[in-house]
């Protein structure tokens, strides 16, 4: 028998409590692994190669306060901006409050908006039937395939933030790689229904003519502004995903405190079966001392097979997160669409897995390991 064959057995010595064992990690690793992909969809990914030649203009104060319309014509002598449209989340109700009938929909100006959104693919002539409607409208293909919708179809959305129902007609529908699962109308349909939110905008998306243009123009804009009664915060459009995240809650909070719930469970999880697997086997431990295997063996041994089952458990956690991230990463979940499992992600959560193994066995084997022979024979438990 091989060192390797004994550590194998020796950790399936009670398949029960070691399946489970392994069954316990393998969940937790994976809400680790689903954690740790959102952190990354948040905070780290760059975002679409497009996204660079992107601002975003919105009121310095909060994204619930309004920008005059005539913002637009000023934003537009800034050096380096090419394309401005203002932008308003409207945020209706499409047939009931179920989390599937949610999407993102935004009034905006057909005639500039995809000069601005340029990775937005759709066809000429349906941009054409767009631009003359009032009453139309665009989505991705992700969201029409969800709701069956086709060309000409009539979509209500039932006024939340704004009091107004709109009957939109379906005019065009366009491709975005990763998916976005949003809807676009003419924000002079929205004006027309709502009184009050004329000459105004939510907030501004902005293309300049180069990445490197970007920072200055963002700092022109808002020094423009400073001094006016209604000034303004520009940023990427990367920044100001997270800051609409950020009115969500403290995420980054939230998130790192899961992942360190889930951590420390595993370990108690793995510590615990260590404990009673190597309590059961006190007296082989002193049968392989009279064997001729020194402590640091033994102490080897009974480690090995704490990190066997926690890689066991990590590999398992792995795999069922790659499936499970790529079944959420979809349109109507919530979460990005972008979202999706990396090397670099299923490394860390490995060496997690390592890392509780070794942390959840070190104790009980060195204590195993340096027992006397006599006191281990003796050993009633």
């Amino acid at each position: 028998m091989t060192i390797t064959t004994f550590v194998a057995k020796s950790a399936f010595r009670n398949k029960r409590r070691s399946l489970l064992t392994v069954a316990s990690i393998a969940f937790s690793l994976l809400l680790l692994c689903v954690m740790l992909c959102v952190w990354r969809s948040f905070y780290i990914d760059p975002g679409a190669p497009d996204s660079a030649l992107r601002i975003m203009t919105r009121h310095k104060v909060s994204l619930a306060n309004f920008l005059p319309v005539y913002y637009r014509n000023k934003i537009r002598t800034v050096p380096g901006v090419v394309h401005v449209v203002p932008m308003t989340w409207f945020g209706g109700k499409y047939k009931d409050d179920k989390p599937e009938n949610f999407f993102a929909q935004f009034a905006t100006d057909p005639d500039e908006y995809f000069d601005v959104a340029a990775d937005k693919i759709m066809p000429a002539d349906q941009l054409a039937a767009w631009k003359r409607d009032r009453a139309g409208c665009v989505v991705d293909v992700d969201l029409a395939r969800k709701h069956n919708w086709k060309i000409g179809d009539h979509i209500m959305l039932q006024g939340t933030i704004f009091p107004a129902n709109l009957d939109l007609t379906l005019r065009g529908i366009y491709t975005i790689d990763p998916p976005q699962s949003n809807l676009y109308f003419h924000t002079k349909y929205l004006e027309e229904s709502v009184d009050w939110f004329k000459d105004t905008a939510g907030f501004y998306f902005i293309r300049v003519d180069t990445a490197e243009h970007m920072p200055q123009a963002a700092h022109a804009i808002d020094d423009m502004f400073h001094s006016t009664p209604v000034p303004t915060k520009s940023e990427s459009e990367q920044a100001f995903k997270l800051d609409f995240i950020a009115t969500l809650g403290n995420v980054k909070a939230f998130i790192l405190s899961i992942c360190g719930a889930v951590v420390f469970t595993t370990l108690l999880v793995c510590a615990n079966t260590m404990a009673m697997s190597i309590r059961e086997r006190t007296r082989e431990v002193a049968v392989l001392r009279t064997l001729g295997f020194t402590r640091g063996n033994i102490l080897k041994l009974l480690l090995s097979e704490s990190i066997v089952i926690s890689l066991i458990g990590g590999t398992a956690g792995v795999a069922l997160g790659g499936v499970i991230i790529k079944a959420m990463a979809r349109p109507g979940i919530g979460l990005p669409v972008s979202m999706h499992m990396t090397a670099y992600t299923a490394l860390v959560v490995m060496l997690v897995a390592a890392l509780v193994g070794v942390v959840s066995g070190v104790i009980p084997s060195y204590r195993a390991s340096n027992l006397g022979i006599v006191d281990a024979l003796r050993y009633i438990g």
